[in-house]
């Protein structure tokens, strides 16, 4: 039986729109197609471009309270037809049903939190009078939006990565034109329905579908777009910055995240949490945990606990609600996965677990003694993959896990107070987790790294700081009027 391909529109600037060409969404499972959407032009691009321009600078005021409007109908819209948002993102994505049902609460909370944030956007009064011979002038600073932002987001969570850019950017009073992946571009356009519902005004918000170096360059490049939010891999978000010019870049390009278990740790509640922090979203996850370093006098206890937990997880059909993993986002991840962990084992990596490959599947794998040469070692393998190395001490465990070019979140199981805190201190990520995996966030927390993870920060508050710029009032006060 072949799913019915539903053809879908583009939002311009408000406006549902076809294009001359469409391109088909397939559901990396069966790959059978599931949708057609628009393969947009450059035109069309320009054209979404000028008209968030054109709705931002039109619209003088903006009041806050009708912005907390529009969001909070996002957020009961999505609420209220959740299951239908996590069947889509389940369809076009890698998530199993029950982990898109867990991102479409996230993504309403994301929403949800926008509309609060609104209400909190706030200046303060500067005490100009520090300086001699301003005794006579008062003032503050207040935040105003930057105008038009460029969006670009990633498959791996196509509805709660598109609501952290849309979200803030309609709190703060801008308006914004978003580019979601070519593969799943199902979720954001059902996201933009419900702004569309909510009563958004036209222009502030397009969601245009099709090929990155047909329409990339422009959202980029175009100087009426004034900041470029994009969440990806490392070597496009470099080819972003050098194009980009001076514009504000907000940017989350992926880690290597590692995970230190001490031997004072509660190993059942370590290994319980790293095999969940591995292979949640078949290991398609920036912060999903890459590398462990066991304290040696443990380390064969924990291998073994973590390789019998991981041998129980349910590979298979992803709509199944009993299903622990599914496939890859297309068969060409799977392979390049596959091509690093032989590449490993080549090297003298051992398999303890896993690397099996069959279709877009990926078995969940567990490599040891991986060499530190290994391309698995150093880059993102955004895969099912993990790797467990002893070390002989935390000096030693902080001192590996620093050693890559990325320093997004790392996670740290301990039951010394002491050992927690080294590692908050000397570990150079943008978040460390105690006694959990480096895979936790909340929506709300400050989230970005250091290195080559990244520029700035996401989370709705912070977002929102960065989506908007301080502007000082001074007034000079006359005296003796009287």
């Amino acid at each position: 039986m072949h799913t019915k391909v539903k053809a879908m529109n583009m939002l311009i600037g408000g406006k549902w729109v076809a294009g001359k060409e469409t391109f088909e969404v397939v559901n990396p499972q069966s790959n059978e197609p599931i949708a057609r959407v628009p393969l947009a032009t450059r035109e069309q691009m320009l054209e979404a471009i000028e008209m968030a321009d054109r709705a931002y600078r039109t619209t003088q005021v903006w009041p806050t309270h009708e912005r907390i409007a529009i969001l909070n109908k996002v957020a009961n819209y999505m609420r209220e037809h959740a299951e239908e948002f996590a069947v889509v993102i389940a369809s076009e994505g890698s998530k199993t049903i029950n982990e898109a049902r867990g991102e479409v609460k996230r993504a309403a909370q994301t929403i949800q939190i926008s509309a609060e944030e609104a209400r909190r956007i706030n200046g303060e009064t500067i005490n100009f009078d520090q300086n001699e011979g301003s005794e006579n002038r008062v003032g503050y600073y207040y935040r105003f939006p930057v105008g038009v932002i460029g969006a670009i987001t990633p498959f791996n969570d196509p509805l709660n990565m598109v609501a952290h850019k849309i979200g803030p950017a309609i709190a703060s009073g801008n308006a914004i034109v978003l580019k979601p992946a070519s593969v799943t571009p199902l979720s954001a356009l059902k996201l933009a329905e419900a702004f569309v519902k909510a009563g958004l005004p036209e222009g502030f918000l397009s969601v245009i579908t099709g090929s990155g170096r047909e329409v990339g360059d422009t959202l980029v490049t175009h100087p009426s777009v004034q900041m470029i939010s994009f969440t990806g891999g490392s070597e496009a978000g470099e080819k972003i910055t050098q194009k980009a010019g001076t514009k504000k870049l907000s940017m989350e390009l992926g880690s290597n995240s590692p995970v230190i278990v001490l031997e004072d740790a509660d190993l059942s509640d370590a290994v319980q949490a790293t095999v969940s922090g591995s292979f949640s979203a078949v290991g398609q996850n920036c912060i999903g945990v890459q590398r462990i370093y066991v304290q040696d006098s443990v380390y064969t206890k924990f291998v073994d606990t973590f390789v019998n937990r991981t041998a129980e997880l349910n590979v298979g059909d992803k709509m199944d609600e009993l299903t622990d993993m599914g496939p890859l986002i297309n068969e060409k991840e799977a392979m390049r996965v596959e091509s690093w962990v032989n590449e490993a084992v080549e090297q003298g990596a051992v398999l303890q677990f896993g690397g099996v490959r069959e279709g877009a599947f990926f078995t969940p794998t567990v490599l040891t003694d991986v060499p530190e040469t290994a391309k698995i070692a150093k880059e993102e393998i955004f895969g099912p993959v993990v790797l467990i190395y002893p070390v002989d001490s935390l000096y030693e465990a902080v001192e590996r896990s620093n050693n890559v070019n990325y320093g997004l979140q790392a996670g740290i199981f301990t039951s010394h107070i002491n050992h927690a805190f080294y590692a908050i201190k000397h570990m150079n990520v943008g978040g460390i987790m105690i006694n959990d995996s480096s895979d936790y966030r909340i929506d709300a927390m400050p989230f970005g790294g250091t290195k080559g993870s990244g520029i700035g920060r996401e989370g709705i508050k912070y977002a929102i700081e960065a989506m908007t710029e301080p502007k000082v009032v001074s007034f000079r006060l006359q005296e003796n009027l009287l």
